[in-house]
């Protein structure tokens, strides 16, 4: 991917400059020093309770950007788009059932359970979706995967999902967008319990940051003649299913997580 990157002219990363390798496995990574570099979970809160927005329309056109660029040919990845039949559902409810079993504070795992139904009426329109474009995605794109540097944004860390080891490659682009936009529900779920912000500000700042977002995103693809990248109609049950998977990640390795991804369900429903 940063190869394909560097050739079609990428450059919101780390340039990277050199790869060490033991057969086909990567053992580390080389990469130009961002000066001033701050992480997403300290930035973006930061933003969060100050009410800061005019992050997010940028953050929607470097996705965008990002997006447009591995859908460009290049020699590494000369035909980056392709037609996928639809196989996210069954993904999809595996998650939540994992999240269901993975969930075993008391009062936590009752509130699943009871709007178990919930979770799954927002999975079904992935059961009829139709064939979508896919391309190389981020995979765990999130806002702790934006370092905000000296001179703008970057993004970090293209290992792919923790929570879904042998994804395929390709994914539809909503699956990025999707995540990133339920990460800025978790910033402010992160605001509320660490910097003691109102959650009804942090709930207003998450709609409005996420709004401009998601129009900055769509918009970048319609100028560049690319709209058909994003399929709208996964956004919404990728979002459950990555708040899902955000529960697998808090029961197989950071339980102290789970006020996050439970605090967002809490807030739709």
């Amino acid at each position: 991917m940063f190869a394909h990157l560097a050739e079609v002219g990428f450059e919101r990363i780390a340039r990277p400059y050199a790869a060490v390798f033991r057969g086909e496995d990567l053992l580390a990574l080389v990469t130009a020093y961002l000066p001033e570099a701050v992480d997403g979970w300290q930035w973006c809160v930061d933003e969060a309770v100050s009410g800061g927005t005019a992050f997010a329309a940028e953050l929607g056109r470097m996705t965008a950007e990002l997006h447009l660029a591995m859908a460009t040919p290049s020699r590494v990845l000369p035909e980056p788009v392709r037609t996928a039949a639809p196989a996210w559902s069954g993904r999809a409810a595996e998650a939540l059932a994992e999240a269901l079993r993975l969930t075993e504070d008391a009062e936590d795992s009752a509130w699943l359970a009871a709007h178990e139904a919930d979770l799954r009426r927002e999975l079904a329109p992935l059961e009829v979706a139709g064939d979508t474009p896919v391309l190389r995605i981020h995979g765990d794109l999130h806002a702790g995967q934006v370092l905000r540097w000296r001179d703008g944004f970057a993004i970090i860390d293209f290992d792919g999902n923790p929570t879904v080891p042998g994804a395929a490659p390709y994914q539809p682009a909503a699956r990025d967008l999707a995540q990133l936009t339920t990460s800025l529900e978790h910033v402010a779920q992160v605001a509320v319990k660490r910097r003691g912000a109102d959650p009804q500000a942090m709930a207003a700042w998450a709609w409005t940051t996420r709004e401009a977002l998601e129009a900055a995103y769509v918009g970048t693809l319609a100028e560049a003649g690319r709209s058909e990248l994003l399929d709208r109609s996964l956004l919404r049950p990728f979002e459950v299913e990555q708040l899902c998977r955000e529960l697998i990640y808090a029961g197989r390795h950071l339980p102290r997580w789970r006020y996050a991804p439970m605090g967002v369900l809490r807030t739709w429903f």
